[in-house]
């Protein structure tokens, strides 16, 4: 078998070095670049080669759905493989739809990590038992409100409905007040939610905050 040359994005030195140790142990896999966040990565991944980058979706900077559908635009032949803490339908469903190639929660056993990394080399889509029960939730959610919004709005809207200020969210995703402004606006416009009070609100009946 061909070697598989892994990239890791996770903002946690420790997670990520847990992380390559446990890959290493297969022999058929080598993990070429570590990122601690999103706009490095996505740099380095645009100009060098990786196979499949394993992605935390909480990152700093654009943010892991974001990066995700860049690099899938400017990388097309990129595997990525979500592996995040986040198991909600709605989050879930936005990777995919973002075009995740796979996707594991941090519940999963260290032996699925290996497992997915592998799959996805050999051409397949793994799924953690909890990401496919996600999955088949968010189908039977499909005309909710949140289903309409971009990964780029969805972000936006999750960082509202914690409460955040358009000003610290445009410092968080690099972007100006103005950019984060308009995408309140057509969050308000899909989704008929008018304040972060209501959002929130429909946040935590949606399950879409970890």
């Amino acid at each position: 078998m061909t070697s598989l040359h892994v990239a890791i994005a996770d903002d946690h030195a420790v997670v990520r070095t847990g992380y390559r140790r446990l890959l290493e142990l297969e022999p058929n896999v080598s993990v070429v670049a570590e990122f601690a966040d999103c706009e490095t990565a996505y740099t380095w991944l645009s100009a060098n080669h990786a196979d499949i980058l394993i992605l935390d979706l909480s990152m700093p900077g654009r943010g892991g759905l974001e990066t995700l559908r860049r690099l899938k635009a400017r990388v097309p032949t990129l595997k990525v493989l979500v592996f995040s803490m986040h198991g909600a339908p709605a989050m879930v469903s936005q990777a995919m739809q973002a075009g995740a190639d796979g996707y594991l929660t941090k519940s999963s056993a260290p032996e699925a990590l290996i497992a997915a990394v592998l799959d996805l080399g050999a051409g397949g889509h793994p799924l953690s038992a909890e990401a496919a029960r996600a999955l088949g939730e968010a189908g039977n959610d499909s005309q909710a409100p949140h289903q309409v919004l971009s990964p780029r709005e969805f972000q936006v809207f999750t960082m509202l409905a914690q409460g955040l200020a358009v000003d610290e969210i445009a410092a968080r995703l690099c972007v100006s007040a103005k950019t984060v402004a308009n995408y309140q606006t057509a969050i308000r416009q899909k989704t008929g939610l008018s304040n972060a009070l209501e959002m929130f609100r429909y946040a935590r009946t949606h399950a879409l905050l970890e």
